[in-house]
């Protein structure tokens, strides 16, 4: 059987075009000869619909995109995602689902069976899970049909009580097929190659697997769809970050036998899952352990956290999520030009950077705006970057506008010492006056704050922390230097001197971001293991760091919730960003 694999962008909410998208691409399998089409997890409307999915309008939208998409299925299967009516009483009242099409006809409906309530993921609050499991016969052949999770319940300590596949293996089928919406992180898509891979041995039977791709607001999600043969071999690995098709013919891919030695498949992965599992990935050749069903990486060495977090393929993955994160934002909001601080400081520079790789340097506008703290190298930085992008800048000195607050505060702050009040006017300054260009001309504010800020409360809000989307949020500090350094991989784009000068905030008197946090090499090795790791401070000092620093750096964290809580959108490239994936009381004494 001849299946074709559609790896597309949709746009949720949007049937129209999502609809026409994915009519072209049956028109297209047609072309290619393929008997099946297969789209991804919730392709009809886009992923995750969230509480769109309580509106009634909505689900009727999805119904109706089915049947204009089923009108065009006489001569080929298509399998797309869309939600599906409960027509019990008891339970959820829609089931995520991959719908069969042949014939102009739903031929058959397949429910999600483990249905993820984790970090990004809040399916249970919609969906119900499967009752009833049932191979797909096709032109001869049986398909056992999954969606995205169904295939994750492998390896010792398995997230759910039950197994679709099991279930579906009694009926004897030919080939497995499952339809995702797996978002992006930076180590994810090898994970996902290797649960892809044990599926194949454990049952002896091929997978066809279609990943979405595109960005939806905060969740990126990387494509990467694979076809590999029951052998797990990958025999077509489709393109990461980028719409993508490919028609393979299923009857390469079977094998009569695994030669298990004895061994049953089950016992084998089962085996498999304590040795390989456990080691999916390595940095330097030292292996990073797998917990819960592949979710969790822990680095026993606490030398290794650094070179994890920078390492080059991390770093080429990252940059392109982030590129791909603000095209999508932009382009499915309707929005084409946007503005930001420029400081002459590694994290505007590098948000610059990308913002200008995703929507033309000649619609990203810099502003500098150095008050009387600033160094004039930093302005000859920042107007040296924006010449090396060719994108628009303005130099706006902020000193008049700065000390017309002063005067207007000075009856109520009378000879009270200069501190944190006159640093943040600064930096409130500065995002009003970014916003009152962005309201004049149209502009989206791109915030500049990375990750070991937000998890410090090092930001002003209002100030420096406005913006209508988060560039570098779920990056570390030393991530950012890595970016960087990618960035200019080819050519001197990001000046030398904005990566090599010591990080300032510039707000007082030769000041440091060292002043107020520790080392930032060694601060984001706390933070990956307190937010990443979920690592408690005993198990963080003994690795070597020092106690009281760990403390005050878990104190930080927790106590400056609030901030966080009134942050703008965070494009997400790690396994734990702040934002949705993410969820902590502000008010709260833990570790505080």
């Amino acid at each position: 059987m001849k299946i074709f694999l559609a790896q597309q962008n949709y746009h949720i909410g949007n049937f129209e075009a999502n609809t026409k998208h994915i009519i072209g691409a049956i028109q297209e399998a047609k072309k290619a000869g393929a008997e099946l089409a297969v789209f991804t997890e919730l392709s009809v409307c886009g992923y995750p619909p969230r509480d769109f999915l309580e509106f009634e309008d909505f689900i009727q939208q999805c119904e109706a995109s089915i049947n204009q998409i089923k009108a065009h299925t006489s001569d080929i299967a298509v399998i797309v995602g869309a939600p599906a009516r409960n027509p019990k009483a008891e339970g959820k009242d829609l089931f995520n689902a991959a719908w069969f099409l042949y014939q102009d006809e739903v031929k058959a409906i397949v429910h999600k069976t483990l249905l993820p309530t984790y970090d990004v993921f809040d399916e249970y609050r919609y969906f119900e899970p499967a009752f009833e499991w049932n191979v797909i016969s096709f032109k001869g052949k049986k398909i056992a049909l999954t969606i995205c999770e169904d295939i994750w319940n492998l390896g010792d300590n398995p997230l759910y009580r039950i197994c679709p596949m099991d279930q579906l293996m009694p009926q004897k089928p030919d080939i497995m097929i499952n339809i995702s919406a797996s978002p992006f992180d930076y180590d994810h898509d090898e994970d996902r190659k290797e649960v892809v891979r044990l599926n194949c041995l454990k049952y002896n039977l091929p997978m066809f697997y279609c990943n979405a791709v595109g960005s939806q607001t905060e969740i990126v999600f990387d494509g990467g769809s694979l076809v590999c043969d029951a052998a797990g071999k990958i025999v077509k690995e489709m393109k990461y970050f980028g719409e993508d098709y490919c028609t393979i013919d299923s009857s390469q891919l079977t094998v009569d036998s695994l030669q298990l030695t004895g061994e049953s498949s089950t016992s084998t992965v089962n085996r498999q899952s304590s040795t390989e599992i456990g080691q999916l990935s390595a940095v330097n050749g030292q292996p990073i352990m797998l917990e819960k069903d592949m979710r969790v990486k822990k680095i026993k060495d606490p030398h290794m956290i650094i070179p994890y977090l920078t390492a080059e393929h991390n770093i080429a993955q990252i940059y392109a999520a982030l590129i791909l994160g603000i095209k999508d934002y932009f382009s499915k909001m309707g929005f084409t030009k946007a503005i930001l601080g420029s400081s002459g400081g590694i994290d505007s520079a590098v948000t610059l950077a990308l913002a200008c790789e995703a929507l033309g340097a000649e619609n990203v506008r810099a502003v500098l705006m150095p008050s009387h703290f600033s160094t004039s190298h930093s302005v000859d930085d920042a107007v040296a970057l924006s010449k090396n992008l060719g994108n628009p800048y303005d130099i706006i000195p902020i000193k008049n506008v700065y000390d017309s607050f002063l005067d207007t505060l000075s009856p109520l702050f009378k000879d009270l010492p200069f501190g944190i009040a006159e640093e943040n006017i600064q930096s409130r300054t500065r995002g009003n006056l970014l916003m009152a260009i962005s309201n004049k001309f149209g502009y989206i504010l791109l915030n500049t704050s990375n990750k070991s800020e937000l998890a410090t409360g090092y930001g002003t809000l209002y100030g420096d922390m406005a913006g209508g989307l988060s560039v570098l949020g779920d990056v570390y500090k030393m991530q950012v230097f890595a970016l960087a350094e990618y960035i200019n991989r080819d050519r001197e784009i990001i000046p030398r001197n904005i990566i090599s000068k010591p990080p300032s905030a510039e707000l007082r008197p030769n000041q440091k971001d060292s002043d107020s946090l520790p080392e930032y090499a060694i601060l984001d090795k706390v933070l990956f293991q307190y937010i990443e790791r979920r690592e408690g401070p005993k198990e963080i000092i003994a690795l070597g760091i020092d106690a009281a620093l760990v403390k005050r750096v878990l104190k930080l964290v927790n106590t400056n919730e609030y901030k966080r809580n009134q942050f703008c959108p965070i494009i997400r490239v790690s396994t734990k960003a702040f934002g949705v994936g993410r969820r902590m009381p502000i008010v709260g004494k833990y570790l505080g």
